[in-house]
């Protein structure tokens, strides 16, 4: 069919993976496992497969599945099943593991495993909450752990683990950092259940790069063109996650609000504002109360400086959650946007007190620290939200940023370049890069990172300025003369006015070099640009006067000295003729 053309279609898709064409079968799939992990108190995965079933049209009587018929083992440890069952809603995990002491049945067996994993994190939480600020290390281990691994251990050697097993079994070696394993695990679980949800995304956070990647063996079926749109999201390869995201709307999930804020989220990490905010907008009027990704969303509107928007978010979202990480989150974001980051950051504090292992706030609470000149918890916390996800570039660049205000440009240096590795085209970081390598005096490095960064496309348009920069200091002036005239350019076509500018620094070397090349008419439309700025207007007269002087002299202009390079005419004053040059081409000259 024509969906499943469209998927078998996109990179990666291969027809018998991404068959969409039954999408009955899928909705009945996805409607019977959202059943099954709610059973077993996996509440995400749960809600996952019913948010994707909703998106797809309701199935008539006919069709819907009858329950699973009840084995001789799930009807001996029924009673004890639903006693636990309540206790576990209730999150009392101790007492429903007591009660399911002994219980055969697989459903049974891994509430039991499930609710003793979950005491010993509770327990776990609660300590680092009590004994310690957000900012201090947390040793606190989740004490079951260890039991657990050994007993799951027995169980998975004689195959006696079912996917909801092998999931827990891989949650829990990953605790006890043994991640090679856990990947095993994982992979394992995704060809025993393909269509639970959460085995696929602690995959997800267990894969760090593409080439990881291709060496797993993965099942192929319908639920891997999810993950692979969204492990490419995780790991900054938006072109091929949209595709991705395409492809399954084209397939028929038009209406999922996962797929929708996935996308909205794709669109942040490439910094393509007004299309993440327009998505955010649509997704908020389909699902007014969803709190999830709308820290995203604030960062966002952070980012634009939209005051009203974000404080409207953040009081709408208080209003439906008051103790939720990304309502925190929101607030914390609104008060930075006030620079009340004292404010800004005990929210932040809060939202990690909600849950520790929330990556966003350690690295927003970085940021707050910075504000507030207060380097070794900005570190400690950039730290933190390393070590919740290595792939987190902000605290990357958050470090590199930390260790330049304390003066160490070596270990800046080792920061920036990972924050480079995790997004090879963010000029920020190539700039950053480049100001690292200039500190330590390498100055060819230094080149190749500006070059670099403005050929990627400058956000901040300062790669051109620190470039002619270091041509001045290595007297290469024809070279910098160059990068000054395209920044000008660059300046004056972009529109809108950018700030922190350098432009009168670029006309005031652009007519000092005119002048040495005896060039008046250029020199002087130079000069006369200069008047226009408080810094350089005493140096545009004074060269204005020399040059007349020059005239009435009758030092002809010269032209005998190579002179390469022209202002474009809609720049010079009115009166100079100037002879028009092509743009200069620097995208050749990138490293």
């Amino acid at each position: 069919t024509a969906m499943a053309a469209a998927v078998a279609m996109a990179p990666g898709g291969g027809g018998g993976g991404g068959d969409f064409s039954d999408l009955r079968e899928i909705k009945k799939q996805l409607l019977s496992v959202a059943e099954r992990s709610r059973e077993r108190g996996l509440q995400h995965s749960g809600k996952w497969a019913a948010e994707l079933a909703f998106a797809l049209e309701p199935l008539p009587l006919s069709e819907l599945l009858p329950p699973p018929a009840l084995t001789e083992e799930d009807a001996r440890d029924l009673d004890a099943y639903t006693l636990a069952k309540s206790y576990f809603d209730l999150k009392e995990y101790d007492r429903a593991a007591y009660f399911l002491r002994g219980c055969k049945s697989q459903k049974a067996y891994f509430l039991y495993m499930y609710s003793r994993y979950l005491s010993g994190e509770k327990k776990k939480d609660d300590e680092t909450v009590d004994s310690l600020g957000p900012l201090e290390k947390g040793q606190v281990k989740n004490e079951a752990l260890r039991e657990l691994r050994v007993e799951l251990s027995k169980k998975h050697k004689a195959r006696e683990l079912d996917g909801f097993g092998l999931y827990l079994y891989g949650v829990v070696l990953r605790k006890l950092d043994l991640v090679k394993e856990a990947i095993d695990v994982f992979v394992e679980a995704a060809h025993v259940l393909p269509l639970h949800w959460g085995a696929w995304l602690e995959l997800c956070n267990l894969i760090t790069d593409k080439e990881m990647l291709k060496f797993l063996s993965l099942p192929d079926t319908w639920m891997k063109e999810f993950f692979l749109a969204h492990i490419y999201t995780e790991l900054q390869l938006i072109e091929e996650a949209l595709q991705k995201y395409q492809s399954l709307i084209d397939a028929g999930f038009s209406k999922s609000t996962y797929i929708i804020s996935q996308i909205a989220v794709a669109y942040h990490n490439i910094r393509d504002i007004d299309k993440a905010l327009s998505i955010f907008n649509e997704l908020r009027k389909q699902d007014p109360y969803r709190i999830e990704n709308m820290d995203t969303f604030s960062n966002l509107l952070y980012v634009r400086s939209m005051k009203p928007e974000l404080s409207y978010l953040a009081h709408n979202l208080c209003e439906i959650d008051k103790y939720r990480v990304e309502t925190c989150c929101v607030i914390g974001n609104y008060y930075s946007l006030r620079s009340q980051h004292e404010k800004a950051a005990l929210y932040f504090q809060r939202a990690l007190k909600l849950n520790p292992r929330y990556l966003g706030a350690w690295t927003l609470m970085g940021h707050e620290y910075m504000e507030m000149k207060n380097t070794s918890a900005a570190i400690q916390a950039y730290r933190h939200a390393i070590e919740v996800n290595k792939r987190d570039y902000r605290a990357w660049y958050g470090l590199g940023q930390t260790y330049e205000i304390l003066k160490m440009p070596f270990y800046c240096l080792y920061y920036y370049r990972r924050a480079h590795q995790l997004r090879p085209n963010d000029s920020r970081m190539l700039v950053a890069l480049g100001e690292c390598y200039e500190k330590l005096n390498q100055l060819v490095e230094a080149k190749k990172c500006y070059m670099r960064a403005y050929a990627v496309g400058d956000v901040e348009k300062m790669a051109l300025v620190k470039l002619s920069k270091l041509h001045e200091q290595l007297n290469e002036s024809e070279q910098a003369a160059q990068c000054y005239l395209k920044y000008i350019q660059d300046i004056y076509s972009c529109g809108e006015i950018v700030e922190n500018l350098e432009i009168s620094t670029a006309f005031r070397y652009l007519a000092q070099y005119y002048f040495k090349c005896k060039l008046w008419d250029e020199s002087s439309a130079c000069a006369q640009k200069c008047c226009a700025f408080n810094d350089t207007r005493e140096e545009g007269k004074a060269l204005l006067r020399q040059i007349a002087q020059l005239r009435n002299q009758g030092e002809a202009s010269s032209t005998d000295v190579p002179a390469p390079l022209f202002l474009p005419a809609s720049l010079s004053a009115n009166n100079t003729p100037t002879r028009r040059v092509s743009p200069l081409n620097l995208s050749s000259v990138t490293p």
